[in-house]
């Protein structure tokens, strides 16, 4: 979110950021916000009572509110360790879009980094993707590879891994500002 939000700043992304909601009031990613002028949101997930389409509608609220709708915005996760509603993805089609530590379709959900050392993989990276009804399998954006060390450990991998997740997510999202993304099927087309 922070790489994201300061490539706006620096005007390399041709977007305007309307609101970061969290789910957590303590998220560190409140306070990045407020410090690069965005509005902030918190909806809380613990404790909620109602079903995740119900909490999805309290989410869909605030972004409507602050003007993301499914015709113009955008909706970026970073750290949202939640899974969103078949509703809340069927309203916003190919609007939402999510960053994983891995090289999808491969170590999709919690631990990826755990996952690909325990698997013995060569390489590893992370993925822009569409957010679709399933976990971590929407239609890839961007990929950036990562060789995995002989002495890697999962802190080391995530380290690496996490650096190229601060160049490619920032990247996708100035593509799509810029209307480069078209998504046939499972597809996407880089123009």
């Amino acid at each position: 979110m922070e790489s994201i939000l300061k490539s706006i700043k620096k005007k390399k992304i041709p977007i305007n950021p309307a609101v970061v909601i969290s789910n957590k009031p303590d998220a560190k990613g409140l306070k990045i916000a407020q410090k690069l002028g965005v509005d902030i949101e918190v909806v809380e997930s613990k404790g909620f009572k109602g079903s995740r389409a119900e909490y999805d509608k309290k989410i869909i609220s605030v972004l409507t509110k602050y003007g993301v709708t499914p015709r113009n915005g955008l909706v970026c996760l970073a750290g949202f360790m939640r899974i969103i509603s078949p509703e809340f993805v069927k309203k916003y089609k190919n609007r939402i879009i999510n960053i994983h530590p891995a090289l999808l379709p491969s170590f999709p959900g919690l631990d990826a980094q755990k996952q690909a050392l325990e698997y013995g993989a060569k390489f590893s990276g992370c993925t822009v993707h569409f957010v679709d009804a399933g976990m971590d399998t929407g239609p890839v954006i961007i990929q950036s590879i990562v060789k995995v060390k002989e002495n890697d450990t999962e802190k080391s991998l995530s380290k690496r891994i996490l650096k190229e997740e601060h160049r490619i997510y920032p990247e996708a999202v100035n593509l799509f500002a810029r209307k480069k993304i078209k998504v046939t099927d499972r597809r996407t087309k880089i123009s």
